[in-house]
């Protein structure tokens, strides 16, 4: 049975929802927040759905990291996108304070981005690692992603925390390593589901062939339904 954690887990969102809308009225991009703990594979599925969705729609990444653009930098080197779609903020602490507490650098980063490159379809904003208490201001992105990994143990979804409970999509990653490490999927999906209810949940092996597709797919079902919401 989906556990009821609105008292557990206060909402610390400090921003309402943004407007769909710009100021010279065009549509804004649909914003997705990637956050997860460190290792979890968060810049590597950036990279994948990059790859996977540049030749449909337009798409530009803000990354997060406390002293470094190193994420940013990754996904320079890969070229998964042109130079300028891609920009880091540096959080200066916790990556959670950046995407939740005080928004105003990720912000400020997803509107230049818009300005100098859009229009946009999507926009990525990737969390530096975390814990599994992260999660995004709704006045930051539209929907939030929430990725593990098999190695991480499969008592983690279990676990819970607002990450995994309450995110829009949960990202186990890593299937592959699950029989290296003794990580048991069929548990992992049980206690998944138990946590979150109809909330979805995706597997993904990004060393594998096609492997992002779960997240892709679920990806171009939410903008659908954005572009469809259209005013």
């Amino acid at each position: 049975m989906h556990l009821d954690h609105s008292d557990t887990f206060p909402q610390r969102h400090t921003y309402s929802s943004p407007q769909p809308i710009r100021p010279d009225g065009t549509r804004r991009a649909l914003r997705i927040g990637l956050g997860g703990p460190v290792g979890s594979g968060k810049t590597a599925t950036v990279a994948a759905l990059c790859r996977a969705l540049r030749g449909q729609l337009s798409i530009a990444v803000v990354t997060n990291d406390i002293y470094t653009r190193e994420d940013a930098e990754f996904l320079l080197r890969n070229a998964v996108l042109p130079p300028e779609r891609i920009t880091a903020v540096e959080t200066g602490a916790c990556p959670h304070t950046a995407i939740r507490d005080d928004i105003s650098a990720n912000l400020e980063a997803v509107e230049d981005l818009e300005d100098a490159v859009g229009p946009l379809d999507l926009v990525l904003v990737e969390s530096g690692g975390d814990n599994l208490t992260a999660t995004f201001s709704k006045g930051l992105v539209d929907a939030q992603v929430f990725i593990i990994d098999v190695a991480g143990g499969d008592k983690i979804p279990r676990k819970g925390g607002p990450g995994v409970i309450t995110s829009d999509l949960l990202v186990i990653n890593k299937t592959d390593l699950a029989p290296l490490v003794g990580a048991d999927l069929g548990v992992m999906d049980r206690d998944a589901r138990a946590q979150r209810g109809d909330l979805p949940v995706a597997f993904t092996s990004l060393a594998t062939e096609g492997g992002i597709e779960p997240v892709a797919d679920w990806v171009r079902e939410r903008l659908a339904a954005w572009t469809a919401a259209r005013p």
